[in-house]
């Protein structure tokens, strides 16, 4: 009998998000493993979204995205100087995922290679191994403060079969935004080496303190070369909708179109006008829930100090990253598959998003887009790995 799995996604068979849900579940664990907010977004979205369910809006949209919405999402990105054609230059996704995939099927091709930073989120490794292609990982290095990119294990990562950069800014799971110096350097490699960039900027409304997002797209010669994307989901807490975009010229978006045409064909109909509307009118409501989000990161950071861990500060995100060693363990995987047991919290490792596991071998990520009664839940149980 035919082997069934494709051999070169064998080891993307299972998830640790799957598992660990599972085990949260069955042993009643505050649940802050995976990065999903506990609330719903704006009224105002929610209720278009009601009206265009109702209004006839179920049947396929076109198959770029419903004019209205990637017309939203070119005036949304002039809020950073760029200027897109909502007809030749922007198309709707099921989520920043297939948007990923889509991307990375069209523009990689087999013997190719991809860059991606370490740590990486997990579909960006399973996505490169469905485009035949041969990823390439640059580490972030910690200075205590901040996680920041290995400029020159960037530039050594770059071989002549290497066609494009995969980047995340702001970062899951780190919850570090790329300064502008490291953001010039990556366009300099591309520009300098002809590499196509594809930025996941999902989290790019989630900045805290005086951090800000800066799309690729706005240095110097990488207009014409980044595939920009992101989606509802982080930005208006409505991540179960899967209703993503990619900006980029128009070879680039014909390409991706070309194969997200064959995934999921379209998605998503009546979700589509909702967030057009929640582009176009709900961008306070997301600014309150960026000041929320701050505060619950702080919440959490000083609750995981008090019981124990070494947190490094998060800049973006839903997500802060903690050092297991000061509470005696040493490796933070085995401790997240007994962490629901011992403390009742679930916590992802982080070295399942990376290459070389050993140099994230002593780092748990939390998310923090959670009430803050549930905060205040898990950090209480976390004592325990202290005092129990």
């Amino acid at each position: 009998m035919r082997e069934p799995l494709v051999p070169r996604l064998q080891p993307f068979t299972s998830t640790v998000f799957a598992e660990m849900t599972a085990l949260a579940t069955r042993t009643g664990a505050v649940n802050l493993g995976q990065g999903f907010p506990d609330t719903d977004g704006p009224a105002g979205m929610l209720d278009a979204a009601r009206d265009a369910l109702y209004g006839g809006a179920n049947q396929y949209p076109p198959g770029p995205g419903r004019p209205e919405l990637r017309q939203a999402v070119a005036r949304h990105r002039t809020r950073y100087g760029l200027e897109y054609d909502p007809d030749t230059e922007v198309l709707v996704t099921a989520g920043a995922t297939e948007a990923i995939a889509a991307s990375l099927l069209a523009l990689a091709d087999r013997g190719d290679e991809v860059i991606a930073i370490e740590p990486y989120y997990d579909s960006y490794a399973a996505a490169i191994a469905m485009a035949g292609a041969e990823r390439r990982t640059v580490p972030l290095v910690s200075d205590g403060t901040r996680f920041a990119l290995d400029i020159d294990a960037l530039r050594a990562a770059v071989t002549p079969r290497t066609r494009a950069v995969l980047v995340n800014s702001p970062h899951n799971p780190t919850g570090t935004v790329f300064t502008h110096d490291e953001l010039a350097a990556i366009a300099e490699l591309c520009v300098e080496h002809d590499l196509v960039a594809v930025q996941d900027e999902v989290y790019e409304h989630l900045t805290f303190d005086d951090h800000e997002h800066a799309p690729l797209a706005t240095f110097p010669g990488m207009r014409s070369r980044t595939v920009s994307i992101s989606s509802a989901g982080k930005t208006f807490n409505c991540t179960g909708w899967k209703i993503g975009w990619v900006c980029a010229p128009p070879d680039l978006v014909a390409a991706v179109k070309t194969t997200k045409q064959f995934l999921t064909f379209v998605s998503g109909g009546p979700f589509q006008p909702a967030v057009a509307h929640a582009l176009d009118h709900e961008l306070d409501w997301v600014e309150q829930l960026r000041t929320s989000l701050a505060a619950k990161r702080d919440r959490l950071a000083k609750g995981l100090t008090d019981a124990g861990f070494t947190v490094w500060p998060s800049a973006g995100t839903y997500f802060v990253c903690a050092d297991v060693r000061p509470l005696g363990f040493t490796d933070a995987g085995d401790l997240a598959w007994r962490l629901p047991e011992l403390a009742g919290v679930a916590a992802v490792p982080v070295k399942v998003f990376a290459d070389h596991p050993d140099e994230w071998n002593h780092v748990l990520r939390f998310a923090f887009c959670k009430r803050d009664e549930v905060l205040d839940e898990a950090v209480q149980r976390l004592h325990q790995l202290r005092h129990g």
